[in-house]
């Protein structure tokens, strides 16, 4: 026997056996189907489980899950009422996070427009690390490399731009169902068209995931059980993916309705968390079961090339999370103030989701004061568009539209084999709709067919 500890946020999913029939488990399929990742333990099989967070788990050696018993618990008590504190007690536990992460190795930075990744910029420049550092955009989208570049220039980090091209996904699709096991959907990892190009650049990878998450809030006044089942699932089910759920619910003669069946899920695992605060309980659901089952998988992609750390997924941080009030988790108010007190400069470049406005002016992404660029930005892609080439906001956008890759597409999930678990009427309804003006509300279910025919084509038949 085998005792395995994991992460309150694990890194990679570890997979243990339980004792039961080995079938497919079709009720965690469907939800996968509806929101894009598994729930709680739930795998495609009924006798395979993903070992929950923050637990010490029993293994014998047959690989047989024996018991659980959690070593953390999620909560919310707060220590520290006063910002400045939180402030400096914030800024040394990161910083010793990213100080011990990256201790004596070269580091791969993904930079962004946003926060997370200019807090680690931060850190790594006053550390004295060697960094390179990257971002990328869409073919025809906003040049999202602008503001990365920026960041790095002042940090002096080495920096290279990349393009997400049109269907790049054919080539490396076998590659990447190795990589996540067909537990996401294959246009949401996108760093997976430009991995190639990082081999070699670094001995680390410092990833900025999660940290949205935790220092921010909903900013929900106090709600119902009930009332924060229903935010969760607003929250949860994809466009169009309830509807493919359902189809598939009836096709397979699974018992009820799908949408009770998933509204009975998450009350069930948000009732086990033992927390008042609707934004705080709700955080924690999304770190206990979005975090490791859907944030987590595609790390695998950067694991392929080096190993990986992630300051906000580290237990330290967690725990910090639990000591801070609400109040100082809203609005990013911690990284702001991080950013601003150790490097002023990087607080002046735009922040992406306010551009063109910085850390020190966003609030004035309002009514009247933003008019002249959302004009501008209008005006820019309407141009684009009149050119003959659509402005792209969407990964699934250049891997999906258009005939050649409508071509590879239907290659894939256009297929007797796959019809004997999917059916071909629900199949290709679904990819006629899409390819008839029909694209944003099908999207994402024509994602989830492309999985589970990944999955079909190598678990089933191998």
């Amino acid at each position: 026997m085998r005792t395995v500890t994991t992460p309150i946020i694990p890194t990679h999913q570890t997979f243990a056996k339980v004792k039961a029939p080995h079938e497919l488990h079709l009720e965690a399929i469907c939800v996968f189907v509806a929101i894009g990742f598994f729930l709680d333990q739930d795998t495609y099989w009924k006798d395979k489980v993903v070992l929950a967070p923050a637990s010490y788990h029993d293994i014998d050696d047959q690989g047989f899950l024996i018991c659980s018993k959690p070593w953390f618990r999620w909560h919310s008590t707060p220590s520290i009422s006063d910002f400045t504190e939180a402030l400096e007690a914030y800024s040394d536990l990161f910083e010793d996070i990213i100080a011990k992460q990256s201790k004596g190795k070269q580091v791969i930075l993904p930079l962004s427009g946003g926060l997370d990744s200019r807090t680690q910029a931060v850190a790594l420049h006053r550390l004295k690390r060697e960094v390179f550092s990257y971002s990328y955009e869409f073919q025809q989208g906003y040049p999202e490399t602008k503001i990365a570049r920026k960041i790095a220039e002042v940090c002096d980090f080495e920096f290279e731009g990349y393009t997400i091209p049109k269907g790049y996904l054919w080539s490396v699709l076998d590659r990447l169902f190795e990589l996540n096991g067909g537990y996401s959907d294959f246009t949401s990892p996108r760093q997976m068209a430009v991995v190639d190009y990082l081999e070699g650049k670094g001995e680390v990878f410092s990833l900025g995931h999660w940290g949205d998450v935790l220092f921010d809030s909903m900013q929900l006044p106090s709600l119902s059980e009930g009332e924060q089942v229903e935010v969760l699932m607003s929250k949860l089910l994809k466009r169009g993916g309830p509807e493919l759920a359902q189809s598939l619910w009836q096709h397979w003669g699974l018992s009820g309705e799908f949408m009770d069946y998933f509204r009975s899920r998450i009350s069930a695992l948000l009732s086990k968390i033992n927390i008042e605060n609707t934004n705080a309980k709700l955080r924690t659901f999304k770190s206990l079961y979005w975090a490791p089952r859907w944030t987590t998988v595609n790390l695998s992609v950067f694991g392929s090339l080096a190993p990986i750390t992630l300051p906000f997924y580290d237990d330290a941080m967690c725990q910090f999370i639990c000591s801070l009030p609400e109040n100082m988790l809203s609005n990013r108010k911690l990284q702001i103030a991080y950013i601003k007190h150790k490097m002023p400069e990087l607080a002046k470049i735009s922040w992406q989701n306010h551009r063109p406005f910085h850390l020190y002016n966003y609030n004035l992404n309002r009514v009247p004061y933003n008019l002249p660029y959302r004009g501008l930005k209008k005006i820019q892609r309407i141009m684009t568009t009149l050119t003959g080439k659509p402005y792209v906001q969407r990964n699934w956008e250049l891997q999906f539209l258009g005939d050649a890759n409508r071509v590879h597409l239907l290659k894939h999930i256009n297929g007797d084999r796959f019809f004997e678990f999917i059916p071909k009427d629900i199949v290709l309804a679904y990819c006629d709709t899409f390819y008839k003006n029909k694209a944003l509300e099908h999207a994402h279910p024509i994602n989830m067919l492309l999985v589970l025919s990944q999955f079909y084509k190598y678990q089933i038949h191998g």
